[in-house]
């Protein structure tokens, strides 16, 4: 585990470090809560567009998989592994470059952005496959939100790639409970 930190916080502050001045404020933004409201905006669209009557099936499966990501990240793993986020951390506070106001709770291990933005991606994925235009800009808002955690100095790479993987996997049961539960519904 020593050997895994030191890695990840030597490409954290490689990473972190390549941030500037005039990017700042971009990364803030895409970090903040605005991108997560227009997402929110159009999946609750698409969920009409492409479900017409059943829209609830989607709305219940995302809003599950973005609700079971965030208590499970915040919650459960973060206290269990107790990892410091880098803002946190004495042996990097004096090096990392911190562009947000506030670092956050004291343990980051694993990024809840990462997780929620990851199980939305995956869910509307799995929900909407016709279309596989919507689940490539929604993994492409995952990569970029969870990198910007990465930008803004309060989560090590580890903890967005664990947190994207939890999300990925949570979504994945839950889209495949919700169908199943829903073709069972219509069956009888």
């Amino acid at each position: 585990m020593k050997y895994f930190n030191r890695l990840d916080g030597e490409l954290f502050l490689f990473l972190n470090r390549k941030g500037t001045e005039s990017w700042d404020a971009i990364w803030l933004f895409l970090t903040g809560n605005t991108p997560w409201y227009v997402v929110f905006g159009i999946l609750a669209l698409l969920s009409v567009w492409f479900y017409k009557k059943k829209f609830w099936l989607p709305i219940l499966a995302l809003s599950l998989s973005y609700g079971l990501a965030d208590i499970i990240s915040a919650r459960f793993v973060k206290n269990f592994f107790e990892r410091w986020r880098p803002c946190h951390n004495p042996e990097l506070m004096d090096q990392l470059r911190l562009v947000v106001d506030s670092c956050g709770g004291q343990f980051g291990f694993v990024s809840s952005h990462a997780a929620n933005s990851f199980a939305l991606a995956t869910a509307a994925f799995l929900l909407f496959s016709r279309n596989k235009w919507v689940g490539l800009g929604l993994f492409t808002w995952a990569t970029v939100t969870s990198y910007s955690r990465i930008y803004v100095g309060v989560h090590y790479p580890g903890d967005v790639i664990f947190g994207a993987l939890l999300g990925v996997i949570i979504a994945w049961m839950v889209s495949k409970a919700v169908l199943l539960f829903s073709k069972k519904l219509w069956q009888t």
